[in-house]
């Protein structure tokens, strides 16, 4: 089976379904690789070699019957360790829930268990999703494959090293303001956001209700179609949920051509402050999709200038309301202070045991936001500057189908480099967080080796509810960078190994 870690899961659910490789023995392979190499990664926080082998041999019985019920039934997968699970602990990186189990599984779980695909474990994140580097999980950073002294990106970045290192074929994040599509840049993966409220939210451990999506991570376009066509649909658990399916994603990402497709290139993402490989490479794709015929027009969108002060000031009054319910009553740890241990001191010692620095600091950040005198001047103000977002890709789609910019500033940066420079750190989400503040679709593909011969990604965003159309212009631009390079961004991956 060599080369096997590197296909597809398209190409590894047709070879499942032509009897040529089964289940069983493409989760050993993947659970393998998974615990000879996440010692060096660390993309994983658990391992479930059984009930992965369990649910396998499952997949195996109902192909063998006829009767898989779906076409990724077999594949196996990891899922982001702030989805609940009821076979596995799930602790959102965060010590305050390092030995919560839940009761029931999130919608999306229950959703692949009954597509029949093998849960290989749950991959670490930053602690209840908040940075951009990993480096605030309170289990240790995940690494990057192509450099393991350099960040995967965050908050997903063990999702996204497990992918691009080829510990599983396909994986599930979360995406409050760039945390699927920038590992997915960092890594040279592809990470795909819906439209918001086409994935279920139930049983996602919230960060910030009204910005949080659940997407695919992989390593090509139709992968995280299919996955998105498994996961999506109206849940009544959710009330975000969206009534109407956006129907088959796969069908949209088989269309290639770029044809007279209108591209939007956004003039405030598009300038200064980004990487010159960074840059580079953008403009090379847009050559490319000039040369493949399509229409490339500018697009205006005036205030994106305020899209990252408005994020950070909904986010964290999001968070300081959701994450209230750590209190050391309900669930997750209790540290018991010295001395009379009244509710309150309870509350406070175990809070300052269990949260980590980053999350403290937004937790902070957004009640003042939110208190008395300041609602108005702070959370009311950002809220008036999303709807000037939403105005403006209202109007950039009037002329445009898609829109495109770097997915980030620049690649992989080094363990350390951010952590003291909080501001740094949120800058690098400049051209995610527009897309979670209007509610649109947004994916990273991989245009090119950029800096330090590290990947680059490139975004492309469509109008709310258009994420087939997102995905169609997705798979012609990876067509077209796949044939410029001869081979597949994976392709140019290392191979990690164990000494």
């Amino acid at each position: 089976m060599s080369g096997l870690h590197k296909k597809p899961s398209s190409e590894l659910a047709q070879m499942l379904r032509s009897g040529e490789v089964t289940s069983v023995q493409l989760t050993e392979l993947f659970l393998d690789r998974a615990e000879k190499l996440n010692p060096l990664t660390n993309s994983f926080l658990k391992i479930n070699r059984q009930t992965a082998l369990e649910q396998a041999k499952h997949a195996d019985e109902l192909i063998q019957a006829g009767k898989a019920p779906s076409v990724l039934t077999g594949v196996p997968i990891a899922v982001k360790d702030n989805l609940t699970t009821t076979d596995a602990i799930t602790t959102a990186g965060s010590k305050i829930l390092e030995n919560y189990l839940p009761q029931y599984d999130s919608t999306v779980v229950s959703k692949l268990r009954a597509a029949a695909m093998p849960i290989l474990g749950k991959t670490n994140l930053d602690e209840f999703a908040m940075g951009s580097s990993t480096e605030f999980s309170a289990y240790g950073p995940s690494k990057n494959p192509w450099d393991l002294e350099r960040i995967p990106g965050g908050s997903g970045g063990g999702s996204s090293s497990a992918v691009s290192g080829f510990l599983a074929p396909i994986a599930i994040g979360s995406d409050t303001g760039g945390s699927i599509r920038f590992p997915a840049a960092a890594t040279g993966s592809v990470g795909a956001k819906p439209t918001y409220g086409a994935v279920s939210r139930y049983g996602l451990i919230a960060l910030a209700s009204s910005l949080d999506q659940v997407g695919p991570v992989t390593n090509d376009v139709l992968d995280a179609a299919l996955l998105q066509d498994v996961i999506a649909g109206h849940d009544p658990m959710d009330s975000t949920s969206l009534v109407d399916s956006l129907g088959q994603m796969a069908d949209f990402a088989s269309k290639t051509d770029v044809k007279g497709l209108r591209v939007g290139v956004i003039k405030q993402l598009a300038s200064d402050g980004f990487q010159p490989g960074v840059k580079a490479r953008f403009d090379e794709s847009i050559q490319l999709l000039i040369d493949a015929g399509a229409e490339i027009v500018e697009v205006d969108c005036p205030s994106f200038e305020y899209a990252v002060s408005a994020y950070y000031l909904i986010l964290p009054a999001e968070a300081s309301s959701n994450l209230a319910r750590f209190d050391a009553v309900r669930f997750g740890q209790r540290v018991l202070p010295e001395g009379n241990p009244t509710i309150e001191r309870v509350m406070a010692a175990t809070r300052e045991a269990g949260f980590g620095p980053e999350v403290k600091r937004r937790i902070i950040l957004g009640t003042y936001a939110l208190s008395s005198g300041y609602y108005d001047a702070y959370y009311g103000s950002a809220q008036k500057v999303r709807t000037l977002i939403q105005q403006d890709f209202a109007k950039a789609f009037a002329s445009a189908d898609v829109l495109i910019s770097p997915t980030a500033p620049t690649t992989a940066f080094k363990f350390g480099e951010k952590l003291d420079d909080p501001l740094a750190m949120y800058l690098n989400d400049v051209a995610t967080i527009p897309a979670n503040l209007a509610g649109i679709p947004g994916i990273s593909v991989p245009n090119g080796l950029a800096e330090n011969d590290l990947p680059s990604g490139l975004q492309i965003l469509a109008a709310a509810q258009n994420d087939g159309v997102m995905y169609s212009a997705a798979a012609g631009i990876e067509k077209l960078q796949n044939d410029q390079w001869g081979k597949r961004m994976i392709d140019f991956a290392p191979e990690l190994e164990v000494n």
